[in-house]
């Protein structure tokens, strides 16, 4: 499904938040100078970062924890830091989506052509029939992204202005989006037609080598995942709504969590609450977690200026 493997910025956000190879030493311990080269985007920002004063990280840490604080009652929870670190996404995924825009829009007149975006995507336009199949599979796919780009568009003006665009590189950031989200799912998983993905649908081209007792641990996983997970009415086969949690990613999920092992490394006094004394208490994994974006947000007026 094209969704899945377009470089969207909110994909690589939630591929960043799971352990990567070479994160840790030998022993698998947690490298925060990794942590943060990859999330800050560099090394130019990581020696921004780290020129920062001692005096000036802790005002703008102080001044982000009063905005995570919602009802300003000196502590913040779970939901608290659940739904600042789902904000924190949204917010980065939105920015690269306008920077992309600029890079796209060749000739600055304020819309994305197709064209325009063939050329950013692969240096030509690609002209394709529409009931021919291209050779190549990665171009193939691109015939995916046509329909796309068309169902962003809102208005009878040619390209896309940028609202569309973030319509287009965000499908599940926005409303009128979802439908196409979900049929550009069902006609990729839901085989024979008949409007659900059933659970060897969802495993795709899997058979059970006939040598093997059991099926391999990775096939397992995802059997628990469709019946656990997205199978919510048990009935053996995902709706359009299951199949929409399945194939969006589940911010809200990966923010909840993040938050928990917030709590459980830095709550001092076990009140499942973390106080600014707390946090500063343990500043370094507070800046090294998803609840700044790896320390970017001290360095992001949105999110420490006081007129957030």
């Amino acid at each position: 499904m094209r969704l899945g493997s377009r470089p969207a910025a909110l994909g690589l956000l939630l591929l960043l938040c799971a352990p990567a190879a070479g994160a840790g030493d030998a022993q698998g311990e947690h490298r925060t100078d990794y942590d943060r080269e990859a999330l800050l985007g560099g090394q130019e920002e990581v020696d921004e970062y780290v020129k920062l004063a001692p005096e000036e990280q802790q005002k703008r840490l102080k001044s982000i924890i009063k905005k995570i604080d919602l009802d300003s009652d000196g502590l913040l929870t779970e939901s608290e830091l659940s739904s600042w670190i789902q904000m924190s996404f949204k917010h980065y995924a939105m920015q690269e989506a306008k920077q992309q825009f600029v890079e796209y829009d060749k000739n600055s007149d304020g819309r994305v052509s197709w064209d325009e975006y063939n050329i950013q995507m692969y240096d030509r336009v690609i002209d394709f029939d529409e009931n021919t199949a291209l050779d190549d599979a990665e171009e193939e796919s691109f015939r995916q992204d046509k329909k796309r780009f068309e169902k962003a568009s809102q208005d009878s003006d040619p390209g896309l202005n940028l609202e569309e665009f973030i319509a287009f590189e965000h499908p599940e950031e926005v409303d009128y989006m979802t439908e196409f989200v979900i049929e550009e799912a069902l006609e990729e998983h839901d085989k024979n037609g008949d409007g659900f993905v059933s659970l060897d649908e969802f495993l795709g081209d899997y058979r059970r080598d006939p040598a093997a007792n059991e099926d391999p641990e990775w096939i397992l996983v995802e059997k628990d995942r469709f019946l656990n997970d997205y199978d919510r009415d048990a009935d053996g086969r995902l709706d359009p709504q299951e199949l929409l949690s399945w194939v969006v990613p589940n911010n809200q999920g990966i923010a909840q969590e993040e938050a928990l092992h917030l709590i459980d490394e830095m709550d001092l006094n076990n009140d499942r609450k973390l106080s600014e004394a707390e946090i500063l208490e343990n500043q370094d994994l507070f800046l090294t977690s998803e609840a700044t974006d790896y320390g970017r947000q001290l360095h992001d007026e949105y999110f420490y200026h006081d007129e957030l």
